[in-house]
């Protein structure tokens, strides 16, 4: 395992095991009383995003999810949604393709360090042959990719989603030409997400059918995430960019899997360290003051929360200081991320011991 520069975050809060009494949510959560902070103040943030849905600050939120110490104290949801409605993902699926390729190293059948990962660059002379599965998982694979998710005529991330590529998604991504030496830049490419969808499956020697029923079996179904729909492309391959449905306690039993290091219940989901491969920061401060680690970002606060973010303010947060799980999903423009980023702030903060303000994730 790969250990953080030294300016950069390591996983070093420690995850919290499952409290003595209080039942796995395989299938029902208990709810209960919030055991940190301020349950009034987390009443009145949640009151902003809700009461008047959509409002000029965060636009549409759809749900909303608070689990400390294994039970749900509070949860929201927006017009025509109910806790039976499947939502989508977007980027949060890349954090559901990192785990996707840990049960595929802990089956022994890849190598996260192999070159090449792709037959796009099987020749030796090609200069993208020395980018393994490490690097696409950190977003430092050095190809060309433009994460833009407005203009269709610069934006590789339309074109492969909508366009024409749609039909084999990582090959359009893996042929595209090296802009940046290997493990180099950091540069955030739903490409690579799928590139490395496609290796775990051929790595499994699965077809469409197949991997569904892997991701069933061995990820979705352990863990109760019961109205999980992955979506697959014209090539059969599983859409790990962008595509997951599911329920927002779902996505709760998700970051939860997270919450007590890959355990469920006595049993191991996800290879031991696998967890911390994912909040160990590779890259950062961006823009936004967020870090990135292994298809997961890393807030870099005193709580070492790490998250699954996508598109339009969907987040799985996993809180490991506060022993808790937040999920967000809505339609936010990017327009309303600053205020998206101060709503996460103060939902933490309600949560958090001390002056408000704690819980910055940046």
């Amino acid at each position: 395992m790969t250990a953080p520069a030294p300016d950069l975050p390591g996983a070093t809060v420690e995850l919290p095991g499952q409290p003595d009494g209080v039942s796995w949510p395989t299938l029902t959560w208990a709810t209960g009383a919030q055991l940190t902070g301020d349950a009034d103040r987390v009443s009145d943030v949640l009151d902003r995003a809700f009461a008047t849905n959509p409002n000029p600050e965060l636009a549409l939120s759809l749900a909303f999810i608070a689990v400390q110490g294994g039970r749900i104290v509070a949860e929201r949801y927006g017009p025509g949604v109910s806790a039976a409605t499947p939502l989508t993902s977007w980027s949060v699926a890349k954090s559901i393709t990192q785990s996707a390729l840990g049960l595929a190293l802990a089956d022994g059948v890849v190598d996260l360090d192999a070159v090449p990962a792709a037959p796009e660059w099987a020749d030796p002379s090609d200069p993208r042959h020395a980018i393994s599965l490490r690097h696409l998982m950190a977003m430092r694979s050095g190809l060309e990719f433009n994460e833009d998710y407005v203009d269709a005529g610069t934006s590789h991330c339309l074109e492969m989603l909508f366009g024409e590529a749609s039909a084999d998604m990582a090959h359009y991504a893996a042929s595209q030409q090296l802009v940046a030496p290997v493990d180099s830049t950091f540069n955030y490419a739903s490409g690579s997400t799928n590139i490395v969808s496609r290796a775990v499956k051929q790595a499994l020697g699965l077809d469409h059918a197949g991997f569904d029923a892997y991701l069933h079996e061995r990820l979705f179904d352990p863990i109760g995430m019961s109205r999980a729909t992955p979506h697959y492309d014209g090539a059969g391959t599983f859409v790990g960019s962008s595509y997951v449905y599911a329920t927002a306690r779902d996505f709760a039993r998700y970051g939860y899997l997270h919450l007590r290091d890959g355990m469920w219940d006595g049993r191991r989901i996800l290879p031991e360290g696998w967890v911390d491969v994912a909040r160990t920061a590779r890259s950062g401060p961006d823009e936004d003051g967020q870090y990135y680690g292994a298809f997961w970002w890393v807030w870099g606060d005193e709580h070492g929360t790490f998250a699954g973010q996508g598109y339009e303010g969907q987040l799985v947060a996993v809180v490991p200081a506060l022993d808790l799980v937040l999920v967000r999903l809505g339609k936010s423009p990017i327009a309303h991320r600053p205020a998206l980023f101060q709503f996460y702030r103060d939902v933490i903060s309600a949560f958090a011991d001390g002056a408000a303000g704690e819980g910055d994730p940046r």
